[in-house]
């Protein structure tokens, strides 16, 4: 016999050699890889790892934006005044509310309008327009101009027009509840038609067969929608929620130009808690606690969210 058995040993040694050598390809590879990424790398850790390092030096002093030489170390203290501060807790409620109610409320209605927006009908394009022209003025700028349509005043344009009717001036921005809901109706009107267009970027990618086969099998348009669409469109709208999720937490101008965070802090958020504190009262100690809790807070939440949508892409897959 020509062929030799090769030895248990000898066996384990060859393979032992090929572990070796795919350890270096892999390696090789990985090393390639982080020469794309390196410039990603230090841009974060620029512009993000090092203000939050600094920011939560200054949070354990009592650094008061001028000379940080001369600030002394308070430890904890300024995380304390901070939890016992009714404004800023008041402000960081508000936030975290506002950031899930717009995210809620944006993607159950930015899905189906999407879907419908998507359909070939009279006007189509001129709908997908007006729809997406809500969200191209600044939310400052809308914030100024719907001060003026919700005010509470009997000049306000709703209340003039509730007038016809024999209704009383509705105190909009007057009463907490209907400012805070005023903030979240303006924000999503704004940004619906943003994410219904970028729903339907992802719906025109779903191949038609897909719609063809089901409709001949006999599913309806609802069937089609859970069976199809919403598997489809799960990646589209993990990007829609994160999206949602990161500028509903810095949101600062709308309540600031709609109401300037008021009636009382009602409208008050995290973001303007930081300038007033931090910069209005020269006290960056406090402001940069505030910051790098509120920095953690929303690490937590983009976490959260993110393994959520993994589980339900999982599931849907």
């Amino acid at each position: 016999m020509s062929a030799q058995t090769l030895s248990p040993q000898a066996e384990t040694m060859d393979q032992a050699a090929h572990d070796r050598a795919k350890k270096r390809i892999n390696l090789r590879e990985n090393l390639q890889a982080g020469e794309f990424l390196l410039p990603v790398i230090l841009i974060f850790v620029v512009i993000t790892i090092i203000p939050f390092l600094e920011s939560f030096v200054f949070s354990l002093t009592d650094y008061s934006g001028y000379d940080f030489s001369s600030a002394k170390f308070v430890g904890l203290e300024n995380y304390v005044t901070m939890f016992k501060d009714p404004t800023i807790m008041a402000g960081l409620g508000f936030t975290l509310m506002y950031a899930v109610l717009t995210t809620l409320i944006v993607t159950i209605i930015a899905l189906p309008l999407a879907v419908v927006l998507n359909k070939k009908f009279w006007g189509h394009n001129f709908a997908r327009s007006v729809f997406f022209f809500l969200s191209i003025p600044s939310m400052a700028l809308l914030g100024l101009v719907w001060q003026f349509i919700v005010s509470p005043l009997p000049s306000g344009a709703v209340n003039q027009f509730l007038s016809h009717f024999g209704v009383s001036a509705v105190p909009w921005l007057s009463n907490p509840d209907l400012a805070r809901g005023c903030v979240i109706f303006i924000a999503v009107w704004a940004t619906i038609g943003w994410h219904a267009t970028l729903y339907i970027a992802y719906l025109q990618a779903i191949p038609s067969d897909l719609y063809e086969q089901a409709s001949v099998d006999g599913a309806n348009g609802w069937q089609q929608f859970i069976h199809i669409t919403l598997p489809q469109m799960t990646p589209a709208i993990g990007v829609s929620v994160f999206m949602l999720l990161t500028s509903g937490l810095k949101v600062y101008d709308l309540p600031f130009t709609l109401i300037g965070g008021g009636p009382g802090h009602a409208t008050y958020t995290v973001t303007q808690s930081i300038i007033v504190t931090g910069i209005g009262s020269n006290r960056y100690g406090l402001g940069s606690a505030l910051g790098v809790v509120f920095f953690l807070c929303c690490l937590v939440l983009v976490l959260v969210q993110q393994a959520v949508t993994r589980a339900i892409e999982k599931r849907m897959a």
